[in-house]
């Protein structure tokens, strides 16, 4: 269970989707997951994320895993 006021991990889908010009449903096509699971990601729900999908996104994306995430204190 987190704690209020724990740290967590945000995820910023959102704002790399804008720089490319590129609609969730575009990066799910060229990733390969899920419209549903990305969006789990992008809403900050998501618990868990495989490496495969990591470096597919950060592939597609043309980023590394820390322009995708960062920790909120």
């Amino acid at each position: 269970m987190v704690e209020v006021g724990s740290p967590r991990v945000a995820c910023h889908i959102d704002s790399l989707l804008a720089q490319r010009d590129m609609t969730l449903t575009q990066l799910s096509e060229r990733v390969g997951v899920s419209l549903a699971n990305l969006s789990v990601l992008k809403n900050n729900r998501a618990k868990a994320v495989r490496f495969t999908t990591l470096l597919a996104l950060c592939e597609v994306l043309e980023c590394q895993p820390g322009d995708l995430f960062s920790v909120v204190r």
